[in-house]
């Protein structure tokens, strides 16, 4: 503490100059950590960053506990973790760069830094409608719903629609002969964003090997990214749902409903319908008193 106040000290004794310069360098330092990390907010990248805290932990406590082998290794580690490190958030440092590179993206970002776009409740019952009539018909489709982490990886290799989210249109993207139907349609908030986008394929060894494509695309980019992806198949004409790597499959377009408005809107289904119930009665009660 003794040390902080001396650096302190020394700086205010700096010309008012140097002072403003080395203002501008904390803040500009202050920004990047800022951006790096809603970089990586919702995403894998965010789980790296947590085990490389823990092994920081252990190499610590291991030396304070004078578990000399341990700590050994753990240094020895150390050396190989920049270019581990390179290797591991590649997909994420390859966005920062293309991010750095257009102006208009960083302006972007920097006026959405903590908007987090919530999908509306008629957003919801568009989805919901939208995989019911397409399960109905065993017409195929993958839609992608963001939660916390952008997909301007997928929306840049897919064809951008801009338009608001309406059962009618996602229902006429995934017709057979539109040629928007062979990909993924990308949701934000209330708006399509994005459609006949291209996702990572899932390579788990826990998935059904009668899984396809279409099923290992909704698995795969919620391994990498914190979002829900809908997915119908086009075979059985079923609903499914797949959010951190784990593929669900659903029973009816309710199913779907109650689980978009608790994981979308925080909403437990459950609990609307106890309320619905209890309104009617109420109002049932009233209206016989009335009667009387």
């Amino acid at each position: 503490m003794q040390d902080l106040v001396t650096q302190f000290q020394n700086v205010r004794a700096l010309p008012l100059g140097d002072q403003l310069t080395n203002l501008v360098d904390v803040l500009l330092v202050a920004y990047v950590i800022y951006r790096l990390l809603m970089l990586v907010r919702g995403t894998r990248a965010w789980r790296i960053i947590a085990g490389i805290i823990a092994f920081v932990i252990f190499y610590w406590i291991s030396g304070r506990l004078g578990l000399y082998t341990l700590n050994w290794m753990l240094e020895k580690a150390t050396y190989l973790g920049p270019a581990a490190l390179v290797i591991l958030l590649l997909p994420e440092l390859r966005t920062a760069i293309e991010g750095f590179a257009r102006p208009s993206s960083i302006l972007q970002k920097f006026v959405r830094t903590n908007v987090e776009e919530r999908a509306e409740a008629h957003t919801i019952e568009e989805i919901v409608s939208a995989a019911a009539e397409l399960s109905a018909g065993r017409v195929g489709a993958i839609i992608v719903i963001e939660k916390l982490a952008p997909l301007d990886e997928f929306v840049g290799n897919g064809v951008l629609l801009q338009a608001k989210v309406s059962a009618p249109l996602l229902g006429s993207i995934f017709f057979e002969h539109n040629p928007l139907h062979d990909g993924a349609v990308i949701i934000r908030g209330d708006i399509i964003v994005a459609a006949a986008c291209r996702l990572p394929l899932s390579e788990s060894k826990t998935l059904d090997q009668n899984v396809h494509m279409r099923h290992r695309a909704a698995v795969g980019i919620t391994e990498a990214f914190d979002c829900i992806t809908v997915v119908v198949s086009e075979e059985r004409g079923t609903i499914s749902v797949a959010s951190e790597g784990v593929l669900k499959r659903l029973a009816s377009h309710v199913e779907l409903r109650s689980l978009l408005n608790k994981e979308l809107r925080n909403i437990d289904e459950s609990g609307i319908a106890e309320k619905r119930t209890f309104d009617r009665r109420s109002n049932g009660r009233k209206k016989n008193g009335a009667a009387e």
